[in-house]
Order: structure tokens, then C-alpha cells, then sequence
């Protein structure tokens, strides 16, 4: 066992933090604008493809930078600790796009690697949200294509994307997952809402009437929407683990520097004991979960994912690692805004903002519930054992 960075992983933490460092600037610009005008978006852009951290989950040979998931969670771990979720804007392609045909990856997987386009997942419905069978968007088939009808919800970047990645059922054929680009007729935003965090995207509300969709517009076969979906999730929960972990780090950063500068009844804030209990506390809930979200996803780089039960078990890893570190950074930015007292409810400070913005990950790419479920189930199913103890190696 080694718990020390390699050469590799040092230099690629660095080069994130790095690009975290040159994108933090635009976070209060962010904030009083909700958003970033196109000039902002192109500046970061460039940023992205000069550090080469570009679509890091896809391979090289397809415009990526064709990371490893321990090498993925490394940059997100960095790139977490942006406010305003500008890490988003170091695009990294939905990974049902590997799934894609040839003419596909072309038309789509490439461009969006190299950053010319941008995807948008379309999943949650109105009444099916924690689960996706729920769903009541269909594609009918018509001749040798498809008409698309629903109603999406929470379909994160939609206001940037050029093409969505639609979960749909067929009949007779079962969930499938559809490319559709947003400029065919019947493809309209509904609504955009406003949200407690200030996101650099939008959640806007998709309606699709009538769509038209070639049998080129199928993703990875009919009927396997499900599956699609599940990957995409399992590796979602795995990267807000990380980020999350990231955002606890600077606000305790910026709370532990705050604490020491702070001066109450003659003391620094940092000699008080209670705040001192807080810090620790916090230390904790960091450290303990920063190495299980690294463990795990040494764990998906080595697993034979070929195997369905290796893979239900890194799914069910996937989501305690989502579970344990969405909850702790949770508890850390909230002590850490109780650290900085009244500043800390001040939107211009990045601790009020990390605090807001991290209530979200308790809730998508699946509720705190769920993870639980998630966990649970595969206790009753597989047993305790693969969950709590280490994987023998080779």
C-alpha cells in the first residue's frame, strides 16, 4: 500500500490548482452578475485547454486528457474549491458518451471534448426525480426514427448546451438514452428557475413536442438508458465526493486564517477553545473523507469492471463515498461560517458562498436517502464485507 502522491498525481494536483487559481478571480463577478458574460467564458476556456485538464475523463485519442479516476479525483479535488461552481466550466463530456457510434463520437464526444461544444444531461422529471423509472418522456417510434414528447427538469449547463443527453422510454423497447441537439424544432426551455446558489449555469426546464430523432439519435442501444445512467451517476457521486472535499478544505482554510487574525476579549479567535473544537472537528471530517474518496477510486482504476459484481459494488462505494463527504463538508462550511460570525453570512465572503453551494450536493445525482438505500441494499444483497474492508490486490 502506498498513500503518497506519485510524481504524477503531484504534478497534476499542482497544474489544477494552478488552473483553480487563475479561474478564482472571476468568482465575485460571478456572484453579483449571476453568471459570467461570453468574454469571461472564452478567457477560461483558453485557460482550460492551455492547462490541458480539458475533458479529463476522455480519452486522448478523442480530444481529452484521458485521466485515470484517481487522476480525475485529484484535479476535482482542487478545482472543488471554486465558489459559484466555476469548476464547471473545466468541462468534462457526460461518460454515456463513450457509448457513442463512430459518427457520433465525431459529431458529438469530440467537439464537446475539445470544448467547441457543451452537453447537458436530461434526466429528472416533474414526478420522477430519485427515480429515474418514474419517468414519463417517450420515444415513439415513426418509420426508422423516433418523435420525442416530455418534460425534463434540473438539466444542469442546459442554457449552454448545444445537445442533450435524454433519457426516454420506448415502447416495447424500455429506457433508452437519445443525443438531441437544442436547436431542433420542438426543443424549447420552459422555464428557468432561480435557485438558493449562484451557479455559473442554469437549471433550466426542457419541454420536447413532437421532436423528430433519427435512429442515429440512439445512445449506446435501445433499451439501455438505465444502465447509462447508473455509470453516470456511480461516476457523478464519485467527483462530488471529490469537489466537495476540496470546497470543506479552503472554506477551513479561509476560517483557520480568519481565526488567527481575529482578536475577541483580548484573544485570538484560535486560542478559544470552542473554536478550537470546531477546527479539529473539521480536520476530520476533511482527512477521513478526502482518503475514502481516494481509496475508492484507486479501487474503479484496478477493478475488473468487466465483472457486474464488481461493478454493483463500486456503485454502491461510489455513493457512500457521495453519502460521507457531501454530509461532512456540509458540517465544515457550516462551523466554518459560525467561525467567521456575521461576515459569514455575507454573500462577498467565499465561506458564505461555499455554504450555500454545498446544500446542493446533498440533493443531486441522488439524495443523501438514496446513497443510503443505495448502501443498504447492497449490504442485504452482496453483504457487509466488500464495503468496509480493502480489495486484495491483483
Amino acid at each position: 500500500m502506498d498513500f503518497a502522491y506519485s510524481p504524477r498525481l503531484a504534478e497534476l494536483k499542482q497544474r489544477a490548482a494552478d488552473l483553480t487559481a487563475k479561474i478564482m478571480p472571476y468568482e465575485d463577478q460571478c456572484e453579483r452578475e449571476n453568471g459570467l458574460p461570453p468574454e469571461a467564458h472564452a478567457a477560461i476556456r483558453q485557460e482550460v485547454l492551455a492547462s490541458g485538464l480539458q475533458a479529463i475523463n476522455t480519452p486522448v485519442e478523442w480530444g481529452g486528457a484521458g485521466l485515470s479516476v484517481l487522476e480525475q479525483v485529484v484535479v476535482q479535488d482542487e478545482l472543488g474549491k471554486l465558489t459559484n461552481a466555476l469548476w464547471d466550466t473545466v468541462w468534462r463530456p457526460a461518460n454515456p458518451l463513450v457509448h457513442a457510434t463512430p459518427e457520433q463520437r465525431e459529431r458529438y464526444l469530440v467537439p464537446d471534448a475539445r470544448g467547441e461544444r457543451r452537453d447537458a444531461v436530461a434526466i429528472t422529471e416533474a414526478d420522477a426525480g430519485s427515480d429515474p423509472s418514474g419517468i414519463a418522456t417517450t420515444a415513439v417510434r415513426d418509420g426508422d426514427g423516433y418523435v420525442l414528447n416530455g418534460e425534463k427538469w434540473f438539466v444542469t449547463v442546459g442554457d449552454a448546451a448545444d445537445f442533450l443527453l435524454v433519457l426516454a422510454n420506448v415502447p416495447d423497447g424500455g429506457p433508452t438514452m437519445f443525443l438531441v441537439d437544442t436547436d431542433l424544432p420542438g426543443v424549447r426551455i420552459k422555464r428557468v428557475p432561480r435557485y438558493t446558489h449562484t451557479f455559473v449555469y442554469e437549471h433550466p426546464e426542457f419541454t420536447f413536442t413532437d421532436v423528430r430523432l433519427g435512429a442515429d439519435a440512439v445512445l449506446g442501444g435501445v433499451g439501455q438508458g438505465y444502465e447509462l445512467t447508473r455509470d453516470w451517476f456511480t461516476e457523478e457521486r464519485l467527483m462530488i465526493g471529490a469537489r466537495t472535499i476540496g470546497a470543506a478544505e479552503r472554506a477551513l482554510t479561509l476560517a483557520t486564517d480568519w481565526a488567527r487574525e481575529r482578536v475577541q476579549g483580548g484573544v485570538p479567535l484560535i486560542e478559544r477553545q470552542l473554536i478550537q473544537g470546531m477546527i479539529a472537528d473539521s480536520v476530520v471530517d476533511i482527512a477521513t473523507n478526502r482518503a475514502l474518496t481516494h481509496q475508492v477510486a484507486w479501487e474503479f482504476d484496478h477493478g475488473d469492471l468487466s465483472d457486474p459484481v464488481v461493478r454493483k459494488t463500486l456503485h454502491a462505494k461510489a455513493a457512500t463515498v457521495k453519502l460521507a463527504a457531501s454530509e461532512a463538508a456540509n458540517r465544515v462550511a457550516d462551523r466554518c461560517q459560525q467561525i467567521f460570525g456575521g461576515r459569514g453570512y455575507m454573500r462577498e465572503y467565499p465561506v458564505e458562498r461555499l455554504w450555500r453551494e454545498l446544500r446542493v450536493d446533498r440533493i443531486w445525482e441522488g439524495t443523501s436517502e438514496i446513497q443510503r438505500l443505495v448502501i443498504a441494499n447492497h449490504v442485504a444483497k452482496r453483504g457487509l464485507g466488500s464495503l468496509v474492508t480493502f480489495p486484495e490486490a491483483g
